[in-house]
C-alpha cells in the first residue's frame, strides 16, 4: 500500500475522531529516529534487534559474516573481543560495513509504530506532514467541522467559566453572610457589655456624686461654725479686756491677744479646711483626667490586639457548659456583668495600667568591659528574700535584695560567694528547701549548693557536653531535671547518686522546665525548633511536640499548670495551651538571632532580654510589648567591643509583684518596677 492509499484511509478516521482533544505535538521526520528507542522491543520484530544491547538497532552495521549490530555496540565489544558475538567469526573494525538497507527499514518501522499509537488526529497531521494530497472540498469540509467543534469548545469553555464564576460568588456570599452574622453577634455582644458598663458607670458617678454632696455639707456647717464662733470671740473680746486688767493690774493683755490669735486660728483652720477639701477634689480630677487621656492613647495603640482579646473572651461563652453558664450568672449578679467581660477588663486594666519600667536599684557585678562580668542566669529564692547570679567567671553570688533596693551602693556587696570548677550556665533555686540552689556549667556537672555552707550537696557527672539548664520540681522537692548538648534529658533525685530517668533525643538540648502543677510533667526545648512535653511515667515518645518556631528554642517557662511560655533565636516568644496542645499567641517585638537573651514569667507577664542592650515586658493576651527599658552604654573609650556587642542575658521576675531582676553582658543588673 503506497502513502496515498494509507493517507486516504487515515480521512475517515480522522472526521470521526475530531471530538477528543489532541497534542500540541507535531511529529516530523527528524523525530522518527529519536522515537526508536521509545519503541517497546516486545511489540517489534527480533529480527530488527541488536544482538548485543536487544533494543530496536540503531546505525546499522554490518560484519563480514552477515550479522548486524548498532554501530556502538559491536565497536566496543570489538574492543575487547575479534568475533562475532553471533556465530564467533573472526570479525575486527576493518570488516563492519554500514547497513544502508537496514536503516530505511528501521525507519520505516519506527514510523509505522508511531502511527498506530497516535490518535487519529496526529495520523492524520502526519499524513499531510509526509505528503498526502487533500482536494479543496475535503479542505472546506474539514475546516467546517473544525469551525464548528470550535464553536462548540467556545461554548463548553464559556459554560465553565461562567459556573466556575458563580461557585464563587456563592461562596463569597456564604462567606461574608457568616462574617456578618458574626459581626452581629458580636455587636450584640458589644451592646450588652456597653450596657452593663454604663449602668455600672452610673452608679459609681451616684455614690462620687453623694460623697461629694456629703463633703460639700461638712465644708457648709464648717463655715457656719467659723462665723459663729467669730461672733462669740467679738462679742466676749471687751469682756476679755476687762478681766485681764483686773487680774494683773495693768500688764499687757498677752492672755487677750493669744486667745483673739487662737480663736482666728482655729476660725481660719475650719476655712482652710473646706477650701483644702475643695482643691483636693479638683487636683484629683485633674489627675484622673490626665491618666484617663494617657490610658486612652495605650487602648488606641495596641486597639487591635484588644479587640482580638475581647471578642475571643466573649465568644467562648457560646460553647460553656452549664456549670459555667451558672457560675457566670451568679458572677452577673455579684458583679453586674460576665465572666468574660470581667476577664477582659482585668486584661484592659492591667495592661493599661503600666507604660514604663523604672529603675530602683542598680548592681555593678564586677569590672566593667571584662568578659567575665557575663551574667548567664538570675534567679529569686523561695521567699523572694535573695537573688542569685551566675556568670562565665564561675562563681555564684547571692545578693539580700532588700539590701541592693534600699540602701547605698558602696554596701551593694554579694552575702554569700560560691566558688566553682567551670563557666556556668544556669540556676534553679529550691522551691522547698531555702538554702538549696542547683547549678549547671560548661563541663556538663549539675551541682546542687547549700548556700549556708557554701558546699555542695550532690555532683552529678553523667552529662557529656555542656548542659544548659536545670530546674528543681516544684512539687517534689528532691526532684530536679537538666537539659544538656549531649541530646540527653536526665532527671535527679537528691537521694540518690545516679540519675533517675534518662530521656535520650536527636538534638541538642537547650531547656528544660517542670509543670508548676505537676511532678510526672516536663518541657524541653531544642535546637530542632520544637517543644517536646513528657510525661515522665512514659518517657518512649512525647504527650505533644509543639511546633511553630523556626529556629532553636532557648528557653521554657510555666506560667501556670496550662500555660506555657518559650523564646526562640527566631525574634519570638510563644506562649502554648499544654492541657489543649494548642498554640494561644506569638509575641514579636524584641531580637533574639543567636544569644541566650532570657525569659522569665510571673502571672500575666512575661519578660525577656533583646539583642539591642533592652528589656522587654509581654502582657500575655497582647502580641506586642507592654513595655520595655534600654540599658544606658558606658563609655567606650577603653574597650574595643562594638556597642551593639552588649544584650540583655538574664531577667527574673519577684515573685506575684511588678518587680524586674535583669542583666547584661556587661555585668549591670538593674531593678526594674512596672509604673504608670
Amino acid at each position: 500500500m503506497d502513502d496515498r492509499s494509507a493517507g486516504n484511509n487515515l480521512v475517515p478516521a480522522v472526521k470521526s475522531e475530531l471530538q477528543p482533544a489532541y497534542s500540541d505535538t507535531v511529529p516530523t521526520e527528524s523525530d522518527a529516529g529519536k522515537m526508536i528507542e521509545t519503541v517497546q522491543p516486545d511489540t517489534t520484530d527480533k529480527d530488527l534487534l541488536c544482538p548485543i544491547c536487544m533494543q530496536i538497532i540503531n546505525d546499522a552495521f554490518m560484519a563480514s559474516c552477515g550479522h548486524s549490530f548498532c554501530y556502538m555496540c559491536i565497536i566496543t565489544h570489538l574492543d575487547n573481543k575479534s568475533d562475532c558475538p553471533c556465530c564467533a567469526s573472526s570479525v575486527t573494525a576493518n570488516h563492519l560495513y554500514p547497513n544502508f538497507l537496514l536503516d530505511k527499514l528501521l525507519k520505516k518501522n519506527s514510523a509505522s509504530q508511531v502511527s498506530k499509537s497516535a490518535s487519529p488526529l496526529e495520523q492524520f497531521r502526519l499524513a499531510l506532514l509526509q505528503g498526502y494530497q487533500v482536494s479543496l472540498k475535503e479542505v472546506d469540509a474539514l475546516l467546517s467541522l473544525l469551525s464548528e467543534k470550535k464553536r462548540k469548545l467556545e461554548q463548553e469553555e464559556a459554560e465553565r467559566s461562567m459556573q466556575n464564576l458563580l461557585d464563587f460568588l456563592h461562596f463569597l456570599r456564604k462567606k461574608k453572610i457568616d462574617e456578618l452574622n458574626e459581626v452581629q453577634t458580636d455587636m450584640q455582644y458589644i451592646k450588652e457589655d456597653a450596657s452593663l458598663v454604663e449602668r455600672h458607670r452610673m452608679e459609681l458617678y451616684r455614690a462620687r456624686d453623694k460623697c461629694l454632696s456629703k463633703m460639700q455639707m461638712q465644708t457648709g456647717e464648717l463655715q457656719e461654725s467659723r462665723s459663729w464662733f467669730s461672733s462669740v470671740i467679738h462679742k466676749d473680746n471687751s469682756d476679755l479686756i476687762f478681766a485681764s486688767g483686773r487680774t494683773h493690774g495693768g500688764v499687757p493683755s498677752g492672755n487677750f491677744h493669744y486667745s483673739n490669735v487662737d480663736g482666728k486660728s482655729h476660725a481660719s483652720s475650719f476655712g482652710a479646711l473646706g477650701k483644702e477639701a475643695s482643691s483636693a477634689l479638683t487636683s484629683q480630677h485633674t489627675s484622673q483626667s490626665s491618666i484617663a487621656v494617657t490610658r486612652k492613647k495605650r487602648v488606641q495603640s495596641q486597639f487591635n490586639d484588644l479587640q482580638q482579646c475581647y471578642l475571643q473572651k466573649r465568644r467562648q461563652l457560646v460553647n460553656t457548659s452549664p456549670n459555667h453558664e451558672k457560675k457566670d450568672d451568679d458572677i452577673m449578679q455579684r458583679e453586674g456583668y460576665s465572666e468574660a467581660l470581667s476577664d477582659f477588663q482585668s486584661v484592659l486594666s492591667t495592661f493599661t495600667q503600666y507604660s514604663r519600667l523604672r529603675v530602683i536599684a542598680e548592681l555593678r557585678h564586677g569590672e566593667i568591659f571584662h568578659s567575665a562580668n557575663i551574667v548567664s542566669s538570675i534567679e529569686f529564692d523561695r521567699d523572694d528574700e535573695l537573688f542569685a547570679t551566675a556568670d562565665v567567671s564561675r562563681r555564684i553570688k547571692v545578693f539580700n535584695f532588700s539590701t541592693i533596693v534600699n540602701e547605698p551602693p558602696e554596701t551593694h556587696h554579694p552575702v554569700v560567694e560560691i566558688p566553682t570548677r567551670s563557666k556556668l550556665s544556669c540556676l534553679s533555686w529550691n522551691k522547698h528547701t531555702k538554702n538549696h540552689i542547683a547549678s549547671s556549667d560548661y563541663e556538663g556537672i549539675v551541682f546542687v549548693w547549700d548556700v549556708n555552707t557554701q558546699q555542695s550537696v550532690r555532683e552529678y557527672e553523667e552529662h557529656e557536653k555542656r548542659v544548659w539548664s536545670v530546674d528543681f520540681s516544684r512539687i517534689e522537692p528532691s526532684m530536679l531535671v537538666s537539659g544538656s548538648d549531649d541530646c540527653k534529658v536526665k532527671i535527679w533525685c537528691t537521694r540518690q547518686e545516679s540519675s533517675a530517668i534518662n530521656i535520650d533525643m536527636k538534638a541538642n538540648i537547650c531547656c528544660v522546665n517542670y509543670n508548676p502543677g505537676s511532678s510526672m510533667h516536663i518541657a524541653v526545648g531544642s535546637v530542632d525548633h520544637n517543644i517536646h512535653y513528657y510525661d515522665l511515667r512514659n518517657t518512649s515518645n512525647p504527650l505533644h511536640v509543639f511546633t511553630g518556631h523556626q529556629k532553636t528554642v532557648s528557653y521554657v517557662k510555666f506560667l501556670s499548670n496550662d500555660e506555657l511560655a518559650s523564646a526562640s533565636t527566631d525574634n519570638t516568644l510563644r506562649l502554648w495551651d499544654v492541657k489543649h496542645n494548642l498554640h494561644v499567641r506569638t509575641f514579636r517585638g524584641h531580637t533574639n538571632e543567636k544569644n541566650f537573651v532570657g525569659l522569665s514569667v510571673n502571672n500575666d507577664f512575661l519578660a525577656c532580654g533583646s539583642e539591642t542592650n533592652e528589656v522587654y515586658s509581654y502582657h500575655k493576651a497582647i502580641s506586642k510589648p507592654l513595655t520595655w527599658h534600654r540599658f544606658g552604654t558606658p563609655n567606650l573609650d577603653d574597650s574595643d567591643d562594638d556597642p551593639g556587642s552588649y544584650f540583655i542575658s538574664a531577667v527574673c521576675w519577684k515573685s506575684d509583684s511588678p518587680t524586674l531582676l535583669a542583666a547584661n553582658t556587661l555585668g549591670t543588673i538593674k531593678v526594674l518596677v512596672l509604673s504608670a
